[in-house]
């Protein structure tokens, strides 16, 4: 798979989705778009974490590099989406990475709760594959293209 370049990297994406249909949907949507990205994705709450803080599985930076952008589904097992937002948005070390919850619910609670939590984004993932693909294109252009990320400043 190519790469889609952001400034003079890479850009990382995290799917953090505990449905491997949908984790392949994701990947698609992704090759079918042609905005290819180094595409990591891990299935519950307690790996995306550890993922982002380097344990267990994830210690070596080569094979976890640090995400650009985090796809964050609400409902995984472990720890749930919410949870997950919480860790990331009041950790300095991971604050700084947007995170994007894509998800089924529809829910005005969810929603909020997101926003107060930190999510930079609240996006409903649509159930047909060519909706949840043109989603997809969307939100790839506006943040591989657009937006521009913040640079990591740790080590």
């Amino acid at each position: 798979m190519a790469t889609q370049t952001h400034g003079a990297k890479t850009a990382v994406v995290l799917l953090a989705e505990d449905s491997p249909a949908e984790q392949r949907l994701a990947q698609r949507a992704l090759d079918e778009t042609q905005l290819q990205c180094d595409l990591r994705i891990v299935s519950d709450g307690k790996e995306v974490m550890d993922y982002l803080l380097r344990r267990g599985a994830f210690t070596d930076a080569q094979q976890a590099p640090r995400p650009d952008l985090i796809l964050l589904d609400l409902n995984m097992p472990k720890l749930d989406g919410r949870q997950v937002l919480q860790q990331v948005k009041s950790n300095p070390q991971l604050e700084t990475i947007p995170v994007v919850v894509l998800t089924t619910s529809t829910q005005e609670q969810d929603i909020l709760q997101s926003y107060h939590l930190g999510c930079n984004s609240y996006i409903n993932k649509p159930v047909d594959v060519h909706k949840f693909i043109d989603v997809m294109r969307h939100l790839g252009l506006y943040w591989m293209h657009l937006v521009q990320l913040p640079p990591y400043e740790g080590n």
